[in-house]
């Protein structure tokens, strides 16, 4: 499988003098500007015009209720001068309307009894005190005028509230825990926030004074101690820890750990140190699930008879310190296998899944085989010695740019570590073998795909070379959301350094799936599917990656564009503007789920594609240049339906390399 990475532009290490030389970065692009009614100054003189047609319509209102009326062009005149001065001299265009606070307010009214004082003592000095009535007017109309921008304002930021138009999902409940100065804050973070899709239903706060009580018109429903009531009667969706300081962390570890065994989410507000620092502090309570993400609703495939599947067998899984490959672990474990065999050879990821299994599965037989792939001997005394009976295959190279530049690693590595972990289950009595491949196979551009297509060759070899009732199948993934280096971590980082989003191209598209729908199509379809068979989940329609960064920028409460901004960065060696699932042969639904497909199998001649693995071997001892030449002509020729990047790995073809 690919991770979505491959539409974003990658940081990597400088290549070696000895390296190709890279392909020049494309020059960042800024997004385009923000319209013109969203302008800063725009905006500000259209603030400053509705202020002025209130103070008109103050002093209209205030000569008509005044004893003696009529037009005064002069004082209506000399009263609009002032009230745009005080309008400027208090700031009053620069408050954001949607965002009124109390300082705010208090701003605009003694604005208007400024206005109401400068217009009255002007009158004194134009007319002399014997004009009481006219004074009464001026010091009339100041009042009316600071009340009418007041009421203005409220009626602007009632409105925005009302109306949440970002949020179309229903808003998730939530549960404040402290209604101290922190909690409050939060509170209005929440509300000013309406992206967020969150609903505050009330603050749980031990404070005796505060039972009872509304805050900003949210209830103080009860204390830390009714925590798990509380949650259960109001039907909260998230608890959001917002206290200050001065919970022992014990207590707050403690509650922490009550809210998480209801089954909601929890999150910390973030504290003053947070909230300090060079870039404006933006609300962050809870990670955005991916499913949201999907523009489908997710597939759900898992059937009655996995877990009879894999109970009471010997499991072992590849690359199982990755992502997917740890997640295939964990649902694995749940089906109670007689043992889980971790193998891989990063040590300190593989540490990590080991703790996670003994602390959710204690008593689970669970063994680490620190391994590489790509030496046969070690793999083939890692299998004898365990004797699996399930083997899930999901070490691979998965990043597009890297491979085309290093394309004797796609080969060493997805390629002839395929072919390593095949025979070795074949000669170990494997009765189920499932090989994790990418939709990047169909019609490849990149040596990420071509390598990955021979794998699935290879597979399908050894599916013919199995004893009959094996199981020798690959499921091709599409990008997967979420999982090590994909385009949601990388999106999240730069939302937090405060932007810009990195797209390649604005019409790159890909097909996503989650990675609890990866590991159900590689287990259902490998385990209860046909042998040597290739299969696909039905992924629905491509996502444009512009699209995704957007909404995911959208549910961080941010508007691409105007709050962040995106730049596009141009298409990288080895991409494709738009995957593809399958080739011109197609595919057709099986009876496995309505939404997994299989692919024709396809004819391969042993001899040939043991005489192109021979010669891939030869070409990786070829030095610069003619090394990466020779392995994309050899991909051609394995795969008739590559067509190598004319920026990648197809420079070499035609001397540019």
């Amino acid at each position: 499988m690919t991770t979505s990475r491959t539409a974003l532009e990658g940081e990597g290490p400088s290549p070696s003098p000895a390296c190709p030389p890279p392909v020049p970065a494309e020059a960042v692009l800024p997004s385009p500007p923000a319209p013109v009614h969203r302008r800063p100054w725009v905006r500000r003189l259209g603030k400053l015009a509705l202020d002025l047609a209130l103070a008109a319509l103050a002093w209209h209102l205030a000569v008509g209720l005044g004893p003696e009326g009529g037009d005064r062009f002069v004082d209506l005149g000399a009263f609009l001068a002032l009230a745009v001065g005080i309008d400027l001299a208090f700031g009053l265009t620069a408050q954001h309307y949607r965002l009124l606070e109390l300082s705010d307010a208090r701003a605009i009214l003694l604005a208007g009894a400024a206005l109401a004082v400068l217009s009255a003592g002007w009158c004194a000095l134009w007319k002399g005190a014997q004009d009481l009535p006219g004074l009464d007017d001026h010091a009339i109309a100041g009042g009316l005028c600071g009340l009418l921008w007041l009421v203005t304002r409220i009626l602007f930021r009632s409105l925005a509230s009302a109306r949440h138009p970002h949020t179309a999902q229903v808003p998730e409940r939530a549960l404040i825990v402290g209604a101290g100065r922190a909690g409050l804050r939060l509170c209005q973070d929440v509300e000013e926030h309406p992206r967020l899709g969150l609903h505050v239903v009330g603050f749980v706060d031990d404070d005796p004074e505060k039972q009872g009580v509304r805050i900003q018109g949210v209830p103080v429903l009860g204390p830390t101690d009714r925590l798990d009531e509380l949650v259960r009667a109001w039907k909260a969706d998230l608890v959001i820890f917002g206290m200050a300081g001065g919970v022992p962390r014990p207590r707050l570890k403690e509650l922490q750990g009550r809210a998480q065994a209801l089954g909601v989410q929890v999150r910390m507000a973030p504290g003053i140190r947070e909230r300090i620092g060079e870039a404006p502090w933006r609300p962050e309570y809870r990670a955005v699930p991916v499913e949201r993400l999907l523009h489908r609703a997710p597939v759900t495939l898992e059937g009655a008879g996995l877990g009879a599947s894999l109970e009471g067998r010997a499991v072992l899984i590849t690359g199982a310190g990755g992502s997917i490959g740890a997640e295939m672990a964990r649902r694995v474990a749940a089906c109670r296998p007689a043992r889980l065999l971790l193998l891989g050879r990063g040590e300190n990821s593989l540490w990590e899944i080991e703790g996670d299994l003994a602390r959710g599965f204690p008593g689970l037989p669970v063994e680490v085989v620190l391994c590489d792939v790509r030496d046969p001997v070690r793999v083939g005394q890692a299998f004898q010695a365990w004797r699996p009976e399930v083997v899930l295959h999901a070490a691979a190279h998965k990043h597009v740019p890297y491979l085309e530049r290093y394309p004797e690693e796609a080969v060493r590595n997805n390629i002839f570590g395929t072919r390593n972990v095949a025979r070795a289950a074949l000669a170990a009595g494997t009765r189920a073998f499932v090989n994790v491949s990418t939709d990047k196979a169909v019609n490849p551009v990149s040596a990420l795909g071509a390598s990955k297509r021979i794998g699935e060759l290879l597979v399908l070899g050894a599916a013919r070379r199995a004893p009959e009732g094996s199981r020798f199948v690959s499921v091709r993934f599409g990008n997967v959301l979420g999982s090590r280096g994909s385009v949601i971590p990388r999106f999240e980082d730069q939302i937090a350094r405060g932007g810009p989003l990195t797209v390649t191209d604005p019409a790159m598209f890909r097909y996503f799936m989650t990675i609890p729908e990866a590991v159900q199509l590689a287990l259902q379809a490998g385990l209860l599917g046909a042998a040597g068979r290739v299969y696909t989940l039905d992924m629905g329609e491509p996502v444009s990656i512009l699209d995704l960064a957007r909404d995911l920028a959208r549910m961080s409460g941010l508007t691409a564009g105007v709050d962040i901004e995106v730049a596009f960065t141009g298409a990288r060696p080895g991409e494709k503007l738009v995957e593809e699932l399958f080739t011109e042969a197609g595919a057709h639904r099986v009876g496995l789920h309505p939404k997994i497909f299989e692919t024709p199998a396809e004819d391969v001649d042993p001899a040939a594609l043991e005489a192109g693995l021979l010669a891939l071997e030869a070409a990786l001892e070829l030095p610069e240049g003619a090394r990466q030449r020779r392995v994309a002509e050899l991909f051609h020729q394995l795969v008739p339906s590559y067509r190598p990047s004319p920026v990648g790995l197809g420079r070499f073809l035609d001397g540019r390399g």
